[in-house]
């Protein structure tokens, strides 16, 4: 027989939407469980990007305990480069705002850390394998931990924060893939090398030849990408070709060094149909994704949160589902607005492979329209460190 194990709040997935949800409840007087089908280890070393906007920010610092400050890098503007030539974007002259370089895993070991402080419940390595019962008003995620044994968590809500592949999701749309999906012609091939920085801030450099991306990590570790084929396999381009490509692409001046891992990321935009059924809902990824471009998806995450967390506040204290029922229209405007921002920058930078010498000439046009104009760049600014939002 399972064991039974209740709790008023059970969040799926122990990613940054799941954790900051759980240490926002815990401020709250309201205990939750959080289950991951992954170790600690897994959790913690698994190396993914991360610009983190200036609310995200803040908000870590309210909770304590987040090395952002410290290991963390703000930037307060973004090159934008064609021709070879770059145009700094200033966030700071154009909206008062910036962002932080601070890698996910980094924003996973620091929450992770807090909430086991705290004392927590996390449980690693418990694989959640379906929600029973979301229309009621005790919903049960069935789970299995490692040794194959199972245990049911009974709540008065669960939070599906369980990523793109979300279990969580077929209680709440139908389906595993029931929402509005676009797949974009291209992906990039990601390399994490041993170098010096070549910028202070990030450079988004398009030519004809495709898009490249030049970010940091560290005084000694950069991050790079290359737009590629969604199906390059990132072993086939030699470490001379990839430096080739990468110089070309920006115009030259990068400081090399040796590529120690490489990746490829595909660019994919989701929404969820629908974000809430009965006492279940979803969150972060589980209902919605976006291309890396405009650097949305940990912070649409955070908004998300944010929202929820007054929600289930009414709800575990008063009984009052009102601002619950309300959750998906509260989120969904700020989801379809970073929606178009991704999209937006990811066929402004990007040559799509049917492309013609119109839509080339076209995009160019469009940059300069940016760059050249403080409307334009205002409005890139503006998205691209986070519209505020109350909380």
């Amino acid at each position: 027989m399972s064991e039974i194990v209740r709790t008023p709040v059970v969040i799926v997935g122990a990613g940054p939407a799941g954790l900051l949800l759980s240490a926002l409840l815990h401020r709250s007087g309201i205990e939750s469980v959080v289950l991951d089908s992954r170790s600690r280890d897994e959790i913690e070393r698994t190396i993914r990007a991360g610009i983190l906007e200036q609310g995200t920010v803040e908000l870590l610092r309210t909770l304590g305990g987040s090395r952002v400050d410290t290991i963390g890098h703000r930037h307060d503007g973004i090159e934008l480069r064609w021709d070879g030539i770059g145009r700094r974007i200033d966030f700071q002259s154009l909206v008062g705002r910036s962002v932080w370089l601070y890698p996910q895993h980094e924003v996973l070991i620091d929450l992770i850390a807090l909430r086991l402080r705290e004392g927590g419940d996390l449980r690693f390595e418990v694989t959640a394998l379906g929600v029973e019962g979301a229309e009621t008003a005790s919903p049960v995620v069935h789970a299995q931990r490692a040794d194959g044994t199972a245990v049911d968590f009974v709540a008065d809500l669960v939070v599906g924060a369980d990523g793109s592949r979300s279990v969580t999701r077929e209680a709440v749309t139908g389906s595993q893939t029931g929402g509005f999906f676009r797949e974009y012609p291209f992906a990039w091939l990601g390399i994490l090398c041993e170098a010096p920085p070549s910028a202070p801030e990030l450079i988004y450099s398009t030519t004809d030849r495709g898009f490249a991306l030049i970010s940091q990590r560290s005084p000694t570790v950069q991050r790079m990408y290359l737009q590629c084929d969604p199906e390059q396999d990132p072993d086939a381009w030699s470490d001379a070709f990839i430096w080739d490509e990468l110089q070309a692409r920006v115009g030259g001046g990068l400081a090399e060094g040796s590529i120690f891992q490489r990746d490829v990321l595909r660019f994919r935009s989701f929404v969820a149909h629908r974000l809430r059924n009965g006492r279940a809902v979803l969150v972060g990824d589980a209902a919605h994704t976006v291309p890396p471009t405009g650097a949305k998806g940990m912070n649409l995450a955070v908004a998300d949160v944010i929202v929820l967390h007054r929600a289930i506040e009414a709800l575990i204290r008063t009984g009052d589902e009102r601002l619950l029922a309300a959750y998906p229209d509260d989120v969904l405007p700020r989801i379809w607005k970073a929606q178009h921002f991704s999209w937006w920058m990811t066929q402004m930078l990007h040559s799509a492979p049917d492309a013609t010498e119109f839509d080339q000439l076209r995009r160019v046009a469009e940059l300069r329209s940016v760059a050249e104009s403080t409307a334009g760049s205002t409005y890139l600014a503006e998205a691209y460190t986070g519209w505020p939002i109350e909380t």
